[in-house]
């Protein structure tokens, strides 16, 4: 009965009629109907998307997920007795991040409350995230205000977050299965998801312009420092760069951008009197003037460190990246990624063969970072109890694809427990198969996913001249080096084994030359090939490391130099240039 009641005020709403409900509910009504060809009578399931769909919309919002990850912790478990759920979907309404009670994940997948769930106006209806995001403001859709039947026992609040350029970009939303029948009874779920967002957008702000000026304001001094309202950030020359989104509503209550505008057009204020700003002055002291009459007290906040021209950002690496490996076009735009990458609090998926270097690479992020301790835990035969009062820093998780479920559990339980670890986890395999089959949590890949790196196997490197001098400087201290056959077969090798195998051949042969010169005869025997047969863009991969040498190439493959050159003309291949 109660669904045909909800049909039928539909119909009325369509025809024209007062209803009480709220106007932004009456219209997305209207838009479900008319727009979107909505039928109110079909009570529609969640739309879920793919799994290869999640992650793409994941990888894209990674960076928003690593920054506001922490708040929504804290937000949970303010409500998590209250059995409301948190969704963080993009703004193409995909759920990519959630936190809800596992005790009531059937019925949370069920009502769409889940990663992957599609909530945009045009397949759900109306709803807290599609009605947030084609309204850009926060909405509380409560019960029978929701579209399709079978969303009306939810209670959803949303709120927008933008962007630093005051785009849209995501939406945070909290949730309710059931709720108390007035929709005054979120009021509260608004104020704190109002409050989360803001400190999310604080925090996006901060963590994009740190080296420019930030100006944090507030109507009240007790707040100035510890929960500002608004924040804006500024050039050398004093235009707005950036801000979060109450800084429009702050600074321009009448409309239009705040970016591009200089500050003193809008409040009475010169870069040359941020200093003037900063901490250490009585928050009280410190009051702004709006150039409308309205006061306002401000903090400023200084560059973190002096401007560096583009290019020399995009080029220089921290140190210990930057000794990661040679010139090389398939690691350069990896290493500059984890550089980007390390200075954040995302969670990283280290792929790659055995022995490709993956804890290396680890050690290296960990040490472009910030200086915390750094724990390495080999996943075969994992035990997480001894983390538990483990320093802060980065948990480095050596082969995550061979936890068991039991060990997954304790894992996931120790990173939502642990927010003070920074998780980098390394794979041999691809992870997506155990996904499939059901092997691996998905609820712990994608905590562990925020961004993948994968890395070459050595046959496919372009910079094996100048790892072998690297592996060699502990023998060359004593005058060993290798004679020119010796680095050709070396040069020329297949490495299944990668850089260990490579380690330890040199090892092998520095132990037993008898001179000074490692040679030919000092090499131990190459393990056999594989045999496994390469595709095109495999043989491209390989021809590109080899600088095109055919006899190198082949000497890789295992095969004679005509095959290569047979081959190459079969697949329509050319060098470079």
């Amino acid at each position: 009965m109660r669904d045909l009641d909800h049909v039928a005020e539909i119909d009325r709403v369509l025809r024209g009629q007062d209803t009480g409900r709220d106007s932004l509910v009456a219209d997305s009504w209207r838009r479900c109907v008319e727009s979107y060809g909505m039928d109110p009578t079909r009570a529609e399931a969640a739309h879920i998307v793919t799994d290869a769909e999640l992650r793409a919309h994941r990888e894209q919002s990674e960076r928003l997920i690593a920054t506001a990850r922490s708040g929504l912790q804290a937000l949970f478990r303010q409500v998590a007795g209250q059995n409301y759920v948190l969704l963080l979907a993009d703004a193409k309404g995909v759920c990519v991040d959630f936190f809800g009670d596992p005790r009531f994940e059937d019925d949370l997948r069920q009502a769409g409350l889940y990663l992957g769930s599609n909530w945009t106006e045009d397949l759900a209806g109306t709803c807290g995230v599609g009605s947030c995001i084609v309204t850009g403001e926060a909405v509380t859709i409560h019960q029978g205000d929701h579209f399709g039947l079978a969303h009306t026992p939810l209670s959803c609040t949303s709120a927008p977050i933008y962007d630093t350029c005051g785009k849209l970009t995501a939406v945070l939303d909290i949730s309710l299965l059931r709720s108390p029948s007035p929709k005054s009874s979120q009021n509260l779920a608004m104020n704190l998801v109002r409050a989360s967002v803001r400190r999310v957008e604080m925090a996006n702000l901060m963590a994009m312009t740190r080296r420019d000026w930030v100006l944090r304001v507030s109507a009240s001094p007790e707040f100035l420092e510890v929960d500002p309202e608004a924040a804006v950030a500024l050039d050398g020359s004093g235009h707005i760069i950036g801000m979060t989104h109450g800084a429009r509503d702050i600074l321009a209550p009448g409309g239009g951008s705040l970016i591009g505008q200089r500050i003193d057009t809008l409040i009475d204020l010169s870069v040359d009197d941020l200093p003037d700003l900063m901490r250490g002055r009585p928050s009280e002291d410190r009051v702004l003037r709006l150039r409308d009459g309205r006061g306002l007290y401000g903090h400023a906040i200084a560059p973190q460190a002096a401007r560096v021209p583009l290019r020399h950002r995009d080029t220089a690496l921290p140190a210990p990246l930057a000794g990661f490996a040679g010139p090389d076009p398939v690691l350069d735009p990896l290493l500059r990624t984890a550089a980007r990458l390390a200075p954040t609090r995302v969670p990283l998926l280290l792929t790659g063969e055995s022995g490709t270097g993956k804890e290396r690479l680890a050690r290296a992020i960990h040490m472009s970072g910030p200086s915390r301790a750094f724990h390495a835990i080999r996943c075969a035969a994992a035990g997480f109890e001894g983390l538990e009062d483990a320093a802060p820093g980065t948990l480095f998780l050596r082969g995550v694809g061979d936890l068991d479920q039991q060990a997954q559990a304790a894992l996931l339980t120790l990173i939502e427990r642990r927010e003070d670890l920074r998780v980098i986890a390394s794979a041999r395999l691809p992870l997506a198969p155990r996904l499939a089959e059901g092997s691996f949590r998905d609820d712990l890949y994608y905590r562990l996913s925020g961004a993948r790196l994968d890395l070459p196997p050595l046959r496919l490197r372009h910079d094996t001249d100048w790892l072998i001098d690297r592996l060699m400087r502990p023998f060359a201290a004593d005058g060993m080096r290798l004679s020119p056959q010796a680095r050709a077969e070396l040069l020329a090798r297949d490495w299944p084994g990668n850089i260990r195998e490579l380690q330890h051949t040199l090892a092998i042969a520095a132990a037993v030359t008898e001179g000074q010169v490692i040679d030919l005869p000092d090499l131990p025997r190459p393990a056999p090939a594989t045999g496994e047969e390469t595709t095109d863009e495999d043989l491209q991969s390989l021809l590109d490391a080899c600088h095109w040498n055919m006899a190198r190439a082949a000497r890789r493959l295992g095969v004679n130099r005509s095959t290569i050159l047979r081959r190459v003309r079969k697949a329509g291949l050319s060098p470079p240039g």
